[in-house]
Formats: C-alpha cells, structure tokens, sequence
C-alpha cells in the first residue's frame, strides 16, 4: 500500500484468519460475512483512493446484538476492528488494515421515530444524510447538516467525522444536530449517551464520540434535531474578477453581521468543470464565484439580499443574479455539490483537502495556495464553505506519472501548515484519519496528543479500535499513565497522592 506508514499487521493474527473468519460466521448470518478476495476489493478504500488495503475479513451486522457479539469477540482474542460507513471519507478514515475486521454498519438503514413533537428523529447509522430530509420533508421538515454526498453518506459517518455542508455556517454541522446516540464499546458493552432533551448533566460525553473517527466505539443508533423549513429561501450567484474581491465580501458579509443559510465560494477552474458537468449558466469569465443563500420570513430575505448585493458590488461584483424561484435556487447549488465529480472529468486524479482558518486570512491563504501550486507545478481547483472559512482545495494529479502522487501530497501538507499559521486548523468536517495524521504535531504539541490518547484509552485500552488513524505515534496506554520524574524529582511535589 503508497501512503502513509501503518502499523505493522499482526502476523499471529493473520496466521489465524481461518480460525477468525469460522468464529464470525457463528455469530452472524452466512452473507454477512465476506472473506473472499473479490469481495474484499470494494472495501480496500473509501474516498481517499489514494491509499488501500484489503481488509482481513468484512461483516456486515444487522442487529446491536451481533455488533456487540463481534466487538466482544475481537477484544478478547486480540483482533482489531475498523468501522465503516458508506465509505464516503476522504480522510482515509475507514481505510482498512491487513490483520482487522472490517465492520460495516450499512445493513443499520432503518428511520426508527420520528417525534415533530420534539423536532427530532432516531434513525440507525445506515440511513443516508438526505435519507433522513426525505422521511420528514413532508411535513415540512428537513435535518440540516448537508455535506456534498449527501444522497451517498450515512448519518453514522457523519458522526464519525463531524461533517458539514454548504448550510452548517447558519445551522451548525453535526455535533449541532445530534442529541444523541447509542454506541458499542470494544468492550461489547452498550451504552447511550444523550437523547431526546437538549442537553444532559456531566461531562459531554457525546461531544467526545461526534467527531472521534471510529476510534471510541461503533455507533448504533442516532437521534438527530430536525428542522421547519425556512418560509423562504433565495440565494445570489455573484461573480468576482479576482478570489481575493470575493473573500473581502465574504469576510464583510460577516462583519455586517448576516449569517447567510449558506455561502460558497468556487474559482476559476472549478467554475469551468462544474458548468461543464451540469449546465446551469455559471459565469465562465468570473475569476471567482460566490453562491450565497439568505433565509427566513419573505420581508426579512429581501432586506439581507439588498445589504448584500451592495457589499458585493463595493467589493467589484462584475455579476449578480438572484434566484427568482426556488427551482433556480436549487439551479444555482447543483454545480457546487457537483463540483467534486465535475473537477474529476477534467483530471486523471485529484486529492481533495480539508483545512479550516479565520476568515479574514481567506485573501492571504489564497494568494498562498497560488504559490504553492506555481511551486509543486500542479493545478488546484477551490471549492469551499467561505463563510466558516472551512477550505476544500482539490489538487490535480496524474497518478501515472512518477512522482505526482508525492508532489500531491506534500502540496497538499504545505496548504494545511498554511492554515496552521494564519490561526487556522488542519480540519473542518474531513476528520484527520491517515491524511492528516502525520501532520498533528503541527497543531498539537506532545502533551496535547498525550491527553487526546488518554480519552482514547478511557474508551478502547486495548486499542483495538480503527488503529493507525488520527494519532501521529501510537502509545501503549500504560505509557501514558506513567508519572515522570526528572532527577529524581516528581513534579509538584507538594500535593497530595492518591
């Protein structure tokens, strides 16, 4: 496998894949159990391509019973598991390991309530993110967080990662939108954290798990906040002749204080790949766009939309167009959630980041991405939520050609140092997985990476669950749990020991 260094398998484990495979198809039905090459092959990746694995063996549970069973199992004879959802991550997150079971939750696809009394539905980790929009839309409802595979992912991932969308600027991404969820420990123990109440007393444990990557527990259930929809919603397709004049209005957009249902920002390149794919009149000669939504009561959208024409217009609109149905509404997104198979037709490959900064450093890490592919002699096309500065530059590459997958790589790393600098992070929704893994210590110092193990160690001591990911260099946990004392000395030897 190219990629990033994993942990070396478990020849014993391997040695013993008969053994394993046998015990796993006494716990669950015959077809639920997949172990032959072919069969692996879909599952050697998920949407980070670039890196593959078979797995040692997939399952495919249909019940918190058997999924517990499995996770039971795998603790006590020293198994590793790696949890997988649609296979939608770019992260690399779900990327499988020689010596590990393969646990796919995509069997879990059923709506199990929904409660419009208390604006929430429970739904199981198989159900698609659009999947749950769809089951209450008839009432007038929908779940907000709304990534570009939204008609392909599943809510469990979205856990799994904490994704977003092109709304989550206005409504939050999905650590927002989840009251709560029911998980399995490596343990094979149940637990539910949360529920149908706003919040609960205590630590927020579920805090923890939106977001963790696998690595705390396989999610089994998840109750989620849905939404009325707005009374109303029109949005402006505005076209900038530099990206630096559309990140000033993004940045001033926010600074008047309009929190838009949505705001995008696509350049040049991605602009040209999407009215290419899906013909819905982008301007081809705008150097950048901005797709921006305002929401709400009918007199309210018409006044944000006058306030914001006129910022885009100081900052050198050079077009603007309203929606004037909400067919052209929809109109004016589908370029942008199809802007990443777009930019896939005009390129052999592409590698798609994930970096978050303030958004007053959008015109400066642009600029700097403009030197960046000058530099690694690569193209980069720009697709992004701009109003929560949350950055998805996709990289073109040819990985045919010796070296390119590197110089992909390394461009990619420079943009999130990039994003580090300025006051950003190295994520915003993609999760870390194995992508961002080796570039931790560029946000985290060793003390920092030590805590966040030791949260993974409350859940999973064994570390048995999605190893490899998120962490930079895996420490056993009764490492962390030793005292240092240097020259003899402990720190703070004044207080108290227990």
């Amino acid at each position: 496998m190219s990629g990033p260094t994993m942990p070396e398998p478990d020849a014993g484990v391997i040695a013993r894949r008969g053994e394993i495979v046998a015990a796993l198809r006494t716990m669950l039905a015959e077809e639920s159990v997949i172990d032959s090459p072919v069969s692996l092959k879909p599952y050697e990746s998920d949407g980070l391509t670039a890196y593959h694995q078979l797995p040692l063996v997939v399952v495919l549970p249909e019940t918190v019973e058997e999924v517990s069973t499995v996770l039971k199992y795998c603790q006590a004879n020293g198994v590793k598991v790696v949890p997988r959802g649609a296979g939608t991550s770019l992260s690399g997150g779900a990327l499988p390991l020689a010596d590990a079971v393969l646990m796919s939750m995509m069997k879990f696809n059923r709506v199990l309530d929904i409660d419009f009394d208390n604006r929430c539905a429970v739904v199981q980790p198989g159900v698609t993110n659009l999947g749950i929009t769809k089951a209450v839309e008839h009432a007038g409802f929908y779940y907000a967080p709304d990534p570009s595979s939204q008609i392909a992912c599943s809510i469990g991932g979205n856990v799994a990662e904490n994704s977003g969308g092109v709304h989550c600027l206005k409504y939050g991404l999905t650590t927002n939108n989840v009251l709560g969820v029911e998980m399995v420990l490596m343990t094979g123990e149940v637990v539910r954290l949360g529920g149908k109440h706003l919040d609960a007393e205590g630590y927020d444990l579920l805090g923890l798990v939106i977001g963790s990557e696998g690595l705390l527990g396989v999610v089994t259930e998840v109750t989620v906040r849905i939404l009325k929809s707005p009374e109303t919603a029109r949005a402006l397709l505005v076209g900038f002749n530099s990206s630096e004049a559309a990140g000033k209005t993004v940045a001033e957009v926010i600074a008047a204080g309009i929190i838009p249902g949505g705001m995008e920002m696509m350049d040049r390149p991605a602009i040209l790949a999407a009215e290419d794919f899906v013909k819905v009149g982008y301007p081809l000669d705008a150097e950048a766009l901005l797709i921006v939504e305002l929401d709400g009561p009918p007199v309210e959208v018409d006044i944000l939309i006058e306030e914001v024409e006129a910022i885009a217009r100081s900052n050198g609109a050079t077009t603007l167009k309203v929606s004037g149905s909400d067919a052209e509404r929809m109109a004016f997104w589908a370029g942008r959630k199809a802007a990443f198979p777009a930019v896939g037709r005009i390129s052999p490959d592409y590698y798609c980041m994930d970096g978050t900064i303030p958004r007053k450093a959008l015109p400066q890490v642009l600029t700097g991405m403009k030197e960046l592919s000058e530099h690694y002699e690569l193209e980069c096309a720009n697709v992004f939520h701009a109003g929560d500065g949350n950055l998805h530059p996709l990289i073109l590459y040819d990985a045919n050609n010796p070296g390119e997958l590197e110089r992909a790589e390394n461009f990619g790393a420079d943009i999130l140092r990039l994003c580090v600098k300025v006051g950003g992070v190295l994520t915003g929704e993609h999760g870390v997985g194995v992508e961002k893994r080796d570039l931790m210590p560029e946000m985290f110092d060793e003390v920092d990476l030590a805590h966040q193990m030791r949260v993974k160690c409350a859940f999973d001591d064994g570390q048995l669950l999605n190893p490899g990911k998120v962490f930079p260099k895996l420490h056993r946990c009764a490492e962390l749990g030793r005292m240092h004392i240097h020259r003899g000395e402990i720190p703070f030897a004044d207080l108290p020991r227990f």
